[in-house]
């Protein structure tokens, strides 16, 4: 039976006063608990005028197919005004399988882009001039290595400086474990080969983002903005950690580190999920790790709008939902925005739909008034009540997940698995009550069906890839290859940084899915624990 009795809560379940007044923030101390926009701890933002001196990053969450079929949507997108993009990548390549393994059946090109070797790296930049794009991201996580090393040896096989170019490593294994299972290897190994990109960017390639502490797809998974944000830095602490064992000085790469968060329809909980997250990292970082840089105890935030709040049922609604997503974003102070198409509850999105989602931001940008003034809502009883809880609640659980041992003893337990399925499932009870309305899913209705255009991927893209595939092994220098190989092993068995080796075979056009087959005959597969 329904609830008689109204519930006002955010979409996190927090219970709600009908006003809020000074007497909810107590002895508001300005200095200690806000500061100025560009300092310690950085609650107003991460640089002093913000938007007034450069917009956020635009950025769509885009791949499909093959290479070729990718390298058009972002030039177009690049055409249309895009100043970063992000490299979709298809599950095989993600979970280190060549398209013609018995796994990538049925999944080549799907939800992302193919990539089998460092030619279709090439393929997909062909024309791009890679200098001159703010971000190119990535969702390599388990196979971020690998990425990295792709990228690394397309620069220099064409002559340019990679350092110049603007790679965004996603690189967080750890995330995988609890929420999409896109793993390869067991967690301990999982976190050598991400800090093996931290540690030999901070080397190498000191403009590159090595990491991006991913809270999305844990939000996706069914987390409240509290454990979004818990959970994510407590991940990024366990990079942190190993990074600092191996004699990585913090303000050497902590400055260039970003968090991946989700943009939830809760309007004003999620400003204030984003000004506690950079309060919570920047008390972490001087106090934990005693950074002395403001660069690094900033947090750099890219987010995505929501996904999950997105419906299959009058598809069109989605464009309101993500257009008060991207405006949370923005007034919460994000460097990094991608807008979800309003058709992704239902294909993967066309060149209308994706337009649609780039013009969102660029009205919010440059027709709201919104980017004039920073931190425009800091103040808010209400706003400031609410970041002072989540942080204090984040903290909360940071201690619980210190004292269980950490993030990986956190996996293994089964700990984040359990809080998740228990977040969702009471968020999942409040829509089946009514007691949460989505529009067109449980109020408001309509009986006609959807009406939109979908893009549909050619189901022949898995045969051209494995014949491009077949054909670059035929005339490969495949002794080379094996020796590579052979020698990615050794250093893996002897528990070195596997930067260099891996950029060796991947320059011999050595697979992914060699080179994952390699490594799992070093490190092993992993099973994750049973929880219910």
């Amino acid at each position: 039976m329904k609830d008689k009795m109204k519930k006002h809560q955010t979409i996190s379940g927090v219970d709600l006063k009908a006003v809020y007044t000074p007497e909810d923030i107590g002895s508001f101390d300005y200095d200690k608990q806000l500061g100025a926009p560009g300092h310690y701890p950085f609650t107003r933002g991460m640089n002093e005028n913000m938007y007034r001196d450069k917009l956020w990053i635009m950025g769509q969450y885009s791949g499909f197919s093959t290479p070729e079929e990718a390298n058009k949507r972002y030039r177009y997108l690049i055409e249309q005004g895009q100043t970063g993009f992000s490299i979709a990548l298809d599950l095989p390549t993600q979970m280190g399988y060549d398209s013609d393994s018995r796994m990538a059946e049925g999944e080549v090109g799907k939800v992302g882009v193919s990539i089998n070797s460092l030619e279709d790296v090439e393929t997909l930049f062909d024309g791009i001039q890679l200098e001159k794009v703010r971000q190119i991201r990535t969702t390599a996580n388990a196979n971020s290595l690998i990425m990295m090393a792709m990228f690394v040896a397309f620069a220099r096989k064409n002559n340019i400086d990679p350092d110049n170019i603007k790679f965004f490593l996603q690189n967080d294994v750890l995330k995988e474990y609890f929420t999409r299972g896109t793993f390869i290897f067991p967690p301990n190994y999982g976190v050598k080969m991400s800090v093996d990109v931290i540690e030999y960017c901070s080397r190498h390639l000191p403009s590159w983002t090595p990491l991006a502490i991913c809270g999305y797809h844990i939000r996706d998974g069914g987390a409240t903005a509290v454990q979004e944000i818990a959970f994510a830095v407590a991940d990024g602490l366990c990079y942190l950690d190993q990074a600092v064992k191996r004699g990585v000085e913090i303000d050497a790469f902590a400055p260039n580190l970003f968090f991946f968060l989700a943009s939830h329809i809760d309007l004003l909980e999620e400003v204030a999920k984003f000004r506690a997250a950079r309060r919570v990292w920047a008390k972490l970082l001087k106090k934990r790790y005693g950074a002395k840089k403001a660069e690094s105890q900033s947090m750099n935030i890219f987010i995505m709008t929501m996904g999950g709040a997105l419906t299959a049922e009058q598809p069109l609604n989605n464009v309101a939902r993500v257009t008060i997503e991207a405006l949370a974003a923005v007034l919460g102070g994000v460097q990094t925005i991608a807008t979800s198409s309003f058709d992704e509850a239902l294909s993967i999105p066309t060149e209308e739909s994706v337009t649609v989602a780039l013009r969102t931001q660029q009205i919010l940008g440059y027709e709201t008034g919104v980017t004039e003034t920073v931190d425009p809502l800091g103040g808010s009883y209400y706003v400031e009540y609410m970041t002072d809880k989540i942080e204090r609640e984040v903290f909360a659980y940071l201690e619980k997940i210190e004292a269980m041992g950490g993030a990986i003893a956190a996996i293994e337990s089964g700990f984040y698995q359990k809080e998740l399925a228990d977040a969702a499932y009471k968020y999942q009870k409040g829509v089946d009550n009514e007691e949460r309305i989505i529009v067109g899913v449980n109020k408001f209705t309509d009986s006609k069906s959807a009406k939109v255009p979908l893009f549909k991927v050619n189901d022949e893209i898995a045969q051209k890839q494995i014949a491009k595939l077949h054909a670059l092994k035929k005339r490969r220098d495949n002794d080379k290859v094996s020796a590579a190989l052979k020698k990615l092993a050794d250093s893996a068995r002897k528990g070195e940084n596997l930067g260099e080796a891996m950029i060796e075979a991947v320059s011999y056009y050595a697979t992914v899915g060699e080179i994952c087959s390699t490594l799992r005959e070093v490190f092993g597969g992993y099973k994750p624990p049973t929880i219910f």
